[in-house]
C-alpha cells in the first residue's frame, strides 16, 4: 500500500470530522494544524528570544539596562511578528478579529489597565535607566519602606532583595509613581553617619583622634574621602559628636558598618579613660516640708 495515496485520504477522513458555522469549517484536521502552528510559534518564539537575549548580553558597549531594554523590544517583536505570521497561514482574516480586537481594547481599560501600565512603565525605567540591575534603591511607597538591592527588572515588576534575603516584587508602576531613593545611581559612593556622646569634662581632642582611629580601623570605610568628626551638639548628659565615614558598597548594609565603628570606639575608649555618659540628674532641695508637732502621750 502506497503511504502517499493514503495521505490524502488521511487528511480528508479527519476534515470530515467536524461542523460548519457559516463559511467557517471546524474540524478535527483544522484543530491540529492550529496546535501544530501554536505549538511552532511557542517553540521558535523562545528560540529566538533566547537568541537576542545572548546577542544583546554580548554587546559589551551596552550598559545592563541598555541590553535589558534591548531584550525586551526584540521579545515583543519577536512574538508580534510570529503571531502575525501564524494568523496568515492559518488564513484567518484579520476583519474577523474587528470584534476580538474591540474586547480585547476593553479588557485592557478595565482588567487589563495596572498589567498594561505596569509594562509601559517598565519600559519607560530601561529607557531613561534611572534604575538599573545591581542599583541599591529605597522605595518610599510601601509599608515599612523597602531597601535592598535591584536583582531583575521584568516586564511587570521589579525583584529587590533585601539584607535579610528576602526578596521583594515590586510593580514597576509604583515605582514610577513613588519617591525611590537610588543610592548607586551616578556612583556607589555613600556616607554613613555614626552617632557618639562623651561625657561633659572629657578632653574632646583626644576623643575626636580615637573616634577617628576608630574608624579607620573598619575595613569598609573608605581612605578617600577619609572619615571626619563633628560636633554636633552639647545635650544634657553629653557632648554629642557624628563619625562621618563613607563605603562604596551599600549593598552589603550599613547597621554592620555603624556596629563594627562602635564596637572599636567603645574599646579605644576604655583604654584610653575616655567616659561614654548616661543620663544623671542633680536635684536642689531648696525647704523642708513643716512637719505637723508630734501629740504628747497621754498617761
Amino acid at each position: 500500500m502506497n503511504p502517499l495515496r493514503t495521505l490524502p485520504e488521511l487528511l480528508g477522513w479527519l476534515d470530515s470530522i467536524g461542523f460548519d458555522i457559516g463559511e467557517t469549517r471546524i474540524s478535527l484536521y483544522r484543530a491540529l494544524v492550529v496546535l501544530f502552528v501554536a505549538i511552532c510559534v511557542i517553540v521558535l518564539g523562545k528560540a529566538a528570544t533566547m537568541l537576542a537575549r545572548r546577542s544583546f548580553r554580548r554587546m559589551q558597549r551596552l550598559d545592563r539596562a541598555q541590553q535589558l531594554l534591548g531584550e525586551k523590544l526584540a521579545s515583543i517583536a519577536i512574538w508580534l511578528s510570529l503571531a502575525l505570521m501564524a494568523i496568515d497561514y492559518l488564513g484567518i482574516s484579520l476583519s474577523a478579529l474587528t470584534v476580538f480586537s474591540g474586547a480585547f481594547g476593553l479588557a485592557i481599560g478595565f482588567g487589563l489597565q495596572k498589567t498594561f501600565g505596569n509594562l509601559i512603565s517598565g519600559i519607560i525605567l530601561l529607557m531613561d535607566r534611572s534604575i538599573k540591575p545591581g542599583d541599591v534603591i529605597a522605595v518610599g511607597g510601601t509599608t515599612p519602606p523597602t531597601f535592598g538591592q535591584v536583582n531583575r527588572i521584568g516586564i511587570r515588576a521589579v525583584s529587590v532583595i533585601t539584607r535579610d534575603q528576602i526578596e521583594f516584587i515590586i510593580p514597576n508602576e509604583l515605582l514610577m509613581t513613588s519617591h525611590v531613593e537610588n543610592w548607586s545611581y551616578t556612583n556607589r559612593d555613600v556616607r554613613v553617619k555614626v552617632p557618639v556622646g562623651v561625657a561633659y569634662g572629657t578632653d574632646i581632642d583626644l576623643a575626636e583622634q580615637l573616634m577617628l582611629q576608630a574608624a579607620r580601623e573598619s575595613v569598609r570605610v573608605k581612605t578617600d574621602p577619609e572619615p571626619v568628626v563633628w560636633l554636633s551638639a552639647f545635650g544634657e548628659s553629653s557632648i554629642d559628636f557624628e563619625v562621618l565615614l563613607w563605603i562604596d558598597d551599600p549593598e552589603a548594609g550599613l547597621g554592620n558598618v555603624r556596629s563594627e565603628v562602635l564596637k572599636r570606639v567603645w574599646h579605644l575608649f576604655r583604654d584610653h579613660g575616655v567616659e561614654i555618659p548616661f543620663p544623671q540628674r542633680d536635684l536642689h532641695i531648696k525647704e523642708w516640708p513643716a512637719l505637723p508637732p508630734r501629740e504628747a502621750p497621754q498617761s
